[in-house]
């Protein structure tokens, strides 16, 4: 998945009771990036390491396709992608790019680009048609060609336990707001990863927590279409516990395997100095980025409140805590762009974050109309750096959209994708020199696909998809970024 982290347009929930994260600005060296304001966003060439682990992500319903076929059940995406009124353009994920037929194809491209990492998820509904009980074989043989034709192109797989795709049954039974899940979550983490493990030895738990619980339960805007304040932050209390026992159960099938979160992630920075801005700005990083790592890597949950976090409604019972905690072998990070935040005045529905946020627009729009800001990422990956004692990091998505379609000459020229990829990883290597542990960096995504609520409205590929035959045509992005991977030095 990628950017649906905010695929909707941004508003407040509940009259302004959540708002969410971002963070900041700053730039520190050598010459303008093309199009961005001369003072901000400076370009700074590199030569990354040798071991530098150059990527592309993927995600299950995103591009797999397949949707009910070899035993697989339905998911919490299917019943809302088939549900009319909920993507744009009433798409699905029925057929996607067909990936769950064309894999060989997809991995042969990446060969191409000289990718050295694959991310992709597991679809639980493939595994355990209704999220409980012995696991398909036919779904775990999928993924198990997948990894092995990985290897055999000297690809990393890097694999996501959860991309969103709950089973339906699960959500009937109540979902994540459901402690039960903590159980059903680490018995399918500890069957897939014993089945694989032979396979893939590097896992992300999940992919973008904030996103699925938020969007999800609060806004309404994604699977499975709640707008349940309550019911979001019991989710939120849910997967944290999820993801300290889902860690534990992998780490006892094999000590060895890599085990980390894809976690959401943007730049939050106060609209203005004032001091209540500044304090509106923590409790969004609080809320939106940290609040599904600080419980796993201290064991507590970060202030993102006014007053005291609502552990109440949270549903939070003694020795949850010790149940949250995992001590996460990386930290995988999403990122796409930052936003302003600022302080609202207390009145109804406000006062549990005093927190209200918008997208900044001081820096071009790609074709989301999400503002590209290099140094936001720059700023991002500092503070995490610092705040957690120089972690582990791999940037497991960060990419654009730009709906640039092939030419007369059947060649699709993507400039702008070029110049936004040139800017974030410049970002990446000032991080990296100024200190930063950044081990890979994953493109989203190798293909165009299906970009949930927005169905096929937006294209983040560095591989054009024609949704009609399914052909695929590698970018001009592409090419630039496989000549990237190839040498490992940013020009």
């Amino acid at each position: 998945m990628a950017p649906r982290t905010f695929g909707f347009p941004r508003r407040d929930f509940l009259g302004g009771l959540i708002g969410v994260a971002a963070l900041s600005t700053l730039p520190a060296c050598a010459r303008p990036l093309g199009s961005f304001p001369e003072s901000q966003n400076l370009f700074v060439p590199c030569q990354f390491p040798k071991d530098f682990l150059w990527g592309v992500a993927t995600a299950s319903y995103q591009i797999e396709g397949a949707w009910n076929v070899d035993g697989k059940g339905e998911s919490i995406w299917d019943r809302f992608a088939h549900t009319v009124g909920k993507v744009k353009g009433a798409a699905t994920g029925d057929m996607a790019c067909d990936s769950y037929h064309r894999y060989k194809e997809d991995i042969e491209i990446a060969k191409k680009l000289n990718v050295k990492s694959y991310r992709f998820s597991i679809s639980w509904p493939r595994i355990q048609a209704d999220g409980t009980g012995k696991a398909n074989p036919k779904g775990l043989d999928y993924y198990k060609r997948v990894a092995d034709t990985l290897r055999g192109a000297n690809i990393r797989p890097l694999a996501t336990l959860y991309h969103w795709d709950l089973p339906q049954a699960l959500e009937e039974a109540g979902g994540w707001p459901n402690r039960d899940l903590v159980g059903r979550f680490s018995e399918y983490s500890e069957s897939v990863t014993r089945a694989l493990g032979d396979h893939i030895s590097d896992w992300c738990i999940f992919n973008e927590p904030w996103v699925f619980t938020f969007l999800g339960y609060a806004y309404g805007v994604h699977a499975p279409a709640l707008q349940d304040f309550a019911a979001t932050m019991r989710a939120t209390h849910v997967v944290n516990m999820a993801q300290g026992q889902a860690f534990r159960a992998i780490k006892a099938v094999n000590p060895k395997f890599r085990v980390g979160t894809a976690f959401s992630m943007s730049h939050c920075q106060p609209a203005t100095a004032s001091a209540e801005d500044k304090a509106a700005a923590e409790r969004a990083h609080a809320l939106g980025n940290i609040w599904f790592v600080e419980p796993a890597l201290q064991g507590v949950y970060p202030q993102a409140f006014v007053g005291e976090n609502p552990y109440e409604t949270m549903g939070v019972k003694p020795g949850d805590l010790e149940l949250c905690k995992a001590p996460l072998d990386f930290l995988g990070i999403n990122y796409y762009r930052r936003q302003l935040v600022t302080a609202i005045p207390v009145g109804p529905g406000e006062a549990a974050t005093g927190v209200r946020n918008r997208d900044a627009f001081e820096g071009p729009l790609t074709d989301f109309a999400w503002e590209v800001w290099p140094d936001g990422f720059y700023e991002l990956l500092m503070r995490i750096t610092r705040e957690y004692k120089k972690p582990v990091l791999e940037i497991t998505e960060n990419g654009c959209s730009y709906l640039d379609a092939p030419d007369a000459h059947g060649k699709v020229p993507d400039q702008r994708r070029i110049d936004f990829t040139r800017g974030y990883l410049s970002a990446v290597g000032r991080a990296r020199k100024d200190g930063a542990d950044i081990r890979g960096y994953h493109h989203w995504s190798l293909l165009d696909n299906f970009e949930w609520a927005e169905g096929y409205a937006q294209r983040f590929g560095l591989v054009y998809v024609d949704f009609r035959d399914q052909r695929r045509i590698i970018k001009e992005s592409g090419h630039w970024y496989g000549q990237l991977a190839g040498s490992g030095t940013l020009a």
